[in-house]
């Protein structure tokens, strides 16, 4: 089990959304941006996967201290945040529920019905009209003249 392993899971367990865990990261003054944590929870065969290093997790890790803690200064109770965080979001089901049945609620009134583009007529593949030769623009170097310091008798 790796450092991204650990990650995961712990994302799953704490049902915590990136923006989260960036304000998390932000606790202990470590910046990450979305897309990077984004790499971290990627798959391993994915060409952006990125490993999580040591320095990440632990910095994670501290930050959650303080996230679900508090500091000294003004300490928290644990399971009420964790209760907090559970009570703020709101169920699939209701969202769905609200919407009427539809999960698209972007579109208000009567929807039209569905007619295809009309195919305009295609015009023949062929030659056409003969398109300018272009130039192949003249590099810089071509230019100067180089001497390597003796004079031309």
């Amino acid at each position: 089990m790796n450092n991204n392993d650990v990650f995961k899971k712990l994302r799953v367990a704490l049902q915590l959304r990136d923006d989260q865990i960036i304000e998390i990261l932000n606790l202990v003054n470590f910046r990450v941006s979305k897309g990077e944590l984004g790499n971290v929870f990627r798959n391993e065969e994915h060409p952006n996967f990125m490993e999580c290093g040591d320095q990440l997790l632990r910095n994670f890790l501290n930050g959650l201290v303080i996230y679900l803690r508090g500091t000294k200064e003004d300490p928290k109770l644990p399971m009420e945040v964790l209760n907090q965080i559970k009570t703020s979001k709101i169920p699939l089901k209701e969202v769905y529920q609200k919407e009427g049945g539809t999960t698209n609620s972007k579109k208000e009134g009567p929807k039209k019905p569905f007619t295809p583009k009309k195919v305009a007529t295609k015009k023949p593949f062929g030659p056409g009209k003969p398109a300018a030769k272009k130039q192949k623009p003249e590099s810089p170097v071509e230019r100067f003249t180089f001497n390597s310091g003796k004079q031309k008798k």
